[in-house]
């Protein structure tokens, strides 16, 4: 596994390595502090798995332009956000240009840890405390009838949880789970979890 880090505050940039390397030994970490080197660094090689970057390094001008960018050349890599903001706002742009995951420095290590297992897992990850909180429902309408397991497991979707550690926390197994999942996706009218999180939020029910 290959992992580019892109953050100007060298401390986090190695304690980040150090929590990827906790969670796979064999994994390669790469360092940079710039946005405009972590583009050069991924044009030379496009053999990296997850490519995290903080949105509020130095000479981003526009942070969407530079998730734009970076889609454009990363191919299959995972693109990850990391940022001591939860603005909703900009969490909600993020995902709706398919980053994988955006994680809050704020967060304790073993939930960042947690995190990129997820998104290694294929899962993607939101900040729990920004999807908890109420937002305008606008001209948005849907169904709010969830049964109570629903409604559980829909919060765990939302805390970035993997099936597997769903199954785990409920006591059932990871079928059951992904019955839970299929059946809150037609009743909020979603196709994957993190649509679901998002129609979820925007309609009161999280």
């Amino acid at each position: 596994m290959k992992i580019l880090i892109a953050d100007d505050h060298a401390l986090f940039r190695d304690a980040l390595s150090k929590l990827i390397e906790e969670l796979d030994s064999t994994a390669v970490v790469v360092q940079t502090s710039g946005y405009d080197q972590a583009l050069r660094i991924i044009k030379n090689d496009t053999r990296f798995d997850m490519i995290i970057v903080d949105l509020e390094m130095h000479h981003i001008s526009s942070w969407e332009q530079a998730i734009n960018e970076l889609k454009s050349v990363i191919g299959s890599a995972k693109l990850v956000i990391i940022s001591a903001s939860e603005n909703p706002r900009n969490i909600r742009v993020s995902l709706e240009k398919g980053i994988s995951g955006y994680i809050s420095k704020r967060s304790e290590s073993k939930v960042i840890q947690n995190a990129l297992k997820l998104i290694l897992e294929g899962g993607t990850y939101i900040p729990p405390a920004a999807l908890s909180k109420s937002t305008e429902t606008g001209d948005i309408n849907g169904s709010k009838n969830l049964t109570a397991r629903q409604s559980q497991v829909l919060n765990l979707v939302a805390q970035g949880m993997s099936n597997k550690q769903i199954a785990y926390e409920i006591g059932v197994s990871e079928a059951t789970v992904k019955l839970h999942i299929n059946a809150l996706l037609r009743s909020v009218g979603a196709t994957n979890r993190t649509q679901a999180v998002i129609t979820a939020q925007k309609m009161g029910i999280i």
